[in-house]
């Protein structure tokens, strides 16, 4: 399944960059990101038999083991793509949220896209390992 993260904003060569790019190599599915203007531009539509979900303030806060079940589930019931959408400055609309197969949240505490990124970058490369039984993840 490919792991697919679209995101509004450039991040370029930077500090928060080369982590999302450190994360993402150890990731042993197929990863994609896709980068949107800050405004305007359109997502590119979902494709057959994936999944969307959107990093937003609204969404449910998953612990990395919920995560990567369902990364799981997905995988295992044929899923060909997982898309992960960060939104701009403003966020998503509710026309947005109605067509998201799920939304997700990193706490109660908005983060800059940036900082989303490479924390999702991270989440992915958990809950794979967690997947793999690698050690990475320690339950506490």
């Amino acid at each position: 399944m490919l792991l697919h993260i679209i995101a509004r904003g450039r991040i370029a060569r930077s500090p928060e960059g080369e982590l999302v790019e450190r994360y993402l190599k150890r990731v042993s599915w197929p990863t994609k990101i896709s980068e949107l203007p800050e405004s305007g531009g359109k997502v590119p539509p979902p494709g057959d038999n994936s999944v969307t979900v959107l990093l937003d303030e609204k969404g449910e806060q998953l612990g990395s083991m919920a995560f990567a079940r369902h990364l799981e589930k997905w995988r295992d019931n044929g899923r060909r793509e997982a898309r992960f959408l960060i939104g701009g400055a403003d966020g998503f609309g509710d026309e947005d949220r109605a067509h998201a197969d799920l939304l997700i949240a990193f706490g109660k505490a908005t983060w800059p896209h940036l900082l989303a990124r490479a924390m999702l970058a991270e989440q992915l490369w958990r809950a794979t390992s967690i997947l793999a039984n690698h050690p990475y993840h320690r339950e506490g």
